[in-house]
């Protein structure tokens, strides 16, 4: 995946200074290409558009065997169509729009409704206890979401899990961007007549910090996140313009600074200004790089309620080697570190202990348990050592917390 550098930067962070309109400017008024992608049926609003049946066609049309007639013994292969289709995708991902639509991606509407069936009532579940979902990007209670609705959906009905999960296009675009190995996570979110639009944003894993937070992490960080997860939504109702379909920014996924770009007034304004919306059918999905500018659009309908079942689909490589009880690590090490501190231990000494120590990020979690009220995110396991720390907790209170907090994080 290649981004347009920052002019003039040297340093190996981002920071807000480096956010410049105009180079946003330069990168997303471009127009995609049809001839440059042979397997796509069409281009609306600089989106590539694909036609599943076809790309079905293309993928199972076999390989290509061809024998030297010098070498007997030697078979030489032709590229399979699959890989041709992968690298294509993968292009579209990277260099390209950012944004795929995959008409006809669940063919069998009687699947589509199975789960949606399944969906409605886990929302009915969720009303009869009272229980309101947190949202990421929308005021909580606005609209029926459900989180890890991958798990809820297979204990619920695993018929329908397991006959729309063996989605072909789904592992199809999944592989391309990920290879294998890769993990599935769902949140259905139903956006209900006069739902309100999302603001413009980047998602998992740096678009969910605060741009102080994503700042921290190297330049090169900002490259690597988009390639580790990929986002997905089915629709699973028809679901016009109207109805606000996902706003998207086509190429904003190759701007480097994004991460700390998004929030800013005059990139928001300007997403609001260029963003494309297409209409999606029952069974269409739509799949996008991560890094891509978009927003869930307004429901301006009086009768449509707007069901997706939103895929996030993770790299098998975002895991560490070892399996760590850091909650039985910190607690080991904070009565040192309370110790430590009143002997003047300064902050950057024990800032590192944590770090050496704590879990670090807030996911993944149970968000039915754990929701982001308040923030994109709930505290990290690291956040509560420090919280600990600066309010001189007991090793008990720690202790009792920290157990808290691991059982909200269990679904």
């Amino acid at each position: 995946m290649s981004f347009t550098s920052v002019p003039g930067r040297s340093a190996a962070r981002l920071t807000g200074q480096d956010c410049d309109l105009d180079v946003f400017r330069s990168l997303v008024e471009r127009t995609t290409d049809l001839a440059d992608y042979p397997h796509a049926a069409a281009v609306e609003g600089n989106v590539l558009v694909y036609d599943s049946a076809r790309l079905r066609a293309t993928v199972d049309g076999g390989r290509t065997v061809r024998t030297d007639p010098a070498r007997t013994d030697l078979v030489q292969a032709d590229p399979a169509p699959a890989d041709l289709v992968r690298a294509e995708l993968v292009r579209a991902f990277s260099d390209g729009p950012g944004v795929v639509v995959l008409r006809g991606a669940f063919p069998d509407a009687a699947v589509v409704d199975r789960l949606t069936a399944v969906f409605d009532a886990l929302i009915a579940a969720q009303h009869a206890s009272g229980a309101t979902a947190g949202d990421h990007f929308g005021k909580p209670g606005a609209n029926d979401r459900v989180w890890n609705a991958l798990e809820k959906a297979a204990l619920h009905d695993p018929e329908a899990f397991a006959d729309y999960y063996a989605s072909d296009v789904l592992a199809l675009v999944a592989d391309a961007w990920l290879g294998p190995g890769y993990q599935v996570t769902s949140q259905v979110n139903v956006v209900n007549p006069g739902g309100s639009a999302q603001n413009p944003h980047r998602d998992y894993h740096l678009g969910f910090l605060s741009d102080e937070a994503a700042a921290a992490y190297p330049a090169h960080v900002h490259r690597l996140s988009p390639v580790l997860t990929l986002q997905g939504a089915v629709a699973h109702c028809d679901m016009p313009v109207e109805s606000g379909p996902t706003l998207y920014l086509p190429y904003s996924q190759t701007y480097e600074p994004g991460y700390l770009a998004w929030r800013r007034p005059e990139f928001q304004a300007y997403f609001a200004e260029r963003h494309v919306q297409l209409p999606l059918a029952k069974g269409d999905a739509a799949f996008f790089n991560p890094a891509v500018f978009h927003a869930a659009g307004a429901n301006r309908t009086a009768g449509v309620r707007r069901t997706a079942n939103l895929l996030q689909v993770s790299s098998a490589f975002g895991r560490a080697m070892e399996t760590v009880d850091r909650e039985a690590v910190v607690n080991a090490v904070f009565p040192v570190l309370l110790s430590r501190r009143s002997r003047g231990a300064g902050a950057e000494w024990l800032e590192r202990v944590v770090a050496a120590s704590a879990e670090g990020y807030p996911f993944p979690t149970d968000l039915d348990a754990d929701p982001p009220v308040g923030g994109l995110a709930p505290p990290s396991q690291a956040d509560l050592v420090r919280q600990a720390l600066r309010e001189e907790w007991t090793p008990q209170a720690l202790r009792n917390a920290l157990w808290a907090g691991a059982a909200r994080r269990t679904s």
